[in-house]
């Protein structure tokens, strides 16, 4: 990565505009009119990719400095697939609240906040104090990009397979930052049932032992009571959606519905391969490159965030989430097949369409502020 100027600086009279003293004119009419910063700096053309190291990939917990080549990673395919200039922000700090201070401080030189690789469930506190404080764009891509990219690719399944997401009941293997994001984002967009599984089974409000987060998604989730174990809500379920690890039997995998989707999302192994996927449902697809269908956030985040620096939006609402979701499925409508419900992230009308519909999005919403 390098920073690089967009204006030359040849001879004196060059210098003296990019620097001393045209500045000067710059800096005290910003301070007489605050908004005027998103006119004359970068500040609504840039995001910063913030990251406390604690849940890098599938490495885990490796600290600030080891995180920092993935949010340099990140900020080359904000550029490279949305056209957004980002920053990479590492920070070496574990506290909550020390991370939405240092974040808030940081906010005047940004027009958005990217999230990265912080761990459930601190993540979820983090999105939510970072939103009540700053009037630029929070999103943690975690949760929100997959769950864009998810939908989308569910749209087109039930599209492709002539049923609506109303028809649908899913299972969701993994309660994290994804898993939770994910449910949210179907209920919005009226998914039949989805149900959520964590380690010790379905997540239901009868259960004694679910932290905050978890009763909040309980209260919206499994609208027929279900319990036990994942595999015995995956019988006769017509989606199963996979954010967690681990390996899901085959015996598991062959109850489900006639004509059902699986979406295994695990790196690099999804919880079902695909080969044995395949034997069971109509549409397969995973966090993989190497496969067919590969949900990748890549997809979401750099169209999101261009819309959203666009209008210069205050937030990213779930009506620009939805409306990015609707925009990424229609990219390749006219060309589903089972091997085909998303587009590929090399596309090239992915972040056009995704940009386009989040900036409209955002004007409906009434959070955009041009």
């Amino acid at each position: 990565m390098a920073v690089q100027a967009t204006v030359p600086v040849r001879d004196a009279d060059e210098l003296s505009l990019a620097y001393t003293p045209g500045v000067a004119k710059i800096c005290s009419a910003i301070a007489e009119q605050p908004e005027l910063v998103a006119d004359y700096t970068w500040k609504s053309q840039v995001v910063a990719v913030v990251t406390d190291g604690s849940a890098v990939l599938g490495l885990g917990d490796i600290g600030a400095e080891a995180s920092l080549p993935v949010m340099e990673g990140k900020s080359i395919l904000f550029k490279q697939f949305g056209g957004v200039d980002a920053f990479p922000v590492a920070l070496d700090c574990r506290e909550t609240d020390e991370i939405v201070e240092t974040v808030v401080r940081l906010a005047p030189s940004f027009g958005g906040v990217n999230l990265e690789d912080i761990a459930a469930p601190r993540c979820f506190e983090i999105e939510a104090k970072l939103k009540e404080r700053l009037d630029v764009p929070v999103f943690h891509d975690d949760q929100h990009g997959t769950a864009i990219v998810t939908l989308a690719a569910l749209r087109n399944a039930a599209l492709l397979s002539q049923r609506s997401l109303g028809d649908l009941r899913t299972v969701i293997s993994g309660a994290g930052a994804a898993g939770i994001a994910i449910a949210k984002i179907l209920v919005e967009a009226g998914i039949g049932d989805v149900v959520v599984c964590d380690r010790k089974g379905v997540v239901s409000a009868d259960r004694d032992d679910l932290t905050d987060v978890k009763r909040e998604l309980a209260a919206f989730t499994n609208k027929e009571g279900r319990s036990g174990s994942l595999e015995s809500v995956m019988a006769g379920a017509d989606v199963f959606i996979g954010v967690s690890g681990g390996t899901v039997p085959e015996e598991a995998v062959a109850t489900l519905a006639k004509d059902s989707f699986v979406f295994a999302m695990a790196n690099p192994n999804p919880e079902i391969h695909p080969d044995v996927a395949s034997k069971y449902a109509a549409v397969v697809a995973t966090g993989r490159s190497d496969y067919p269908n590969q949900i990748n956030n890549v997809l979401a985040f750099p169209g999101v965030f261009a819309g959203a620096l666009q209008v210069r939006a205050t937030d990213i609402t779930e009506g620009m989430k939805l409306a990015a979701a609707e925009a990424l499925a229609a990219v390749v409508s006219e060309e589903l097949s089972a091997d085909c419900v998303i587009p590929s992230p090399f596309d090239e009308r992915v972040a056009p369409a995704v940009t386009a519909a989040v900036a409209a999005a955002a004007r409906a919403e009434g959070v955009a502020r041009r």
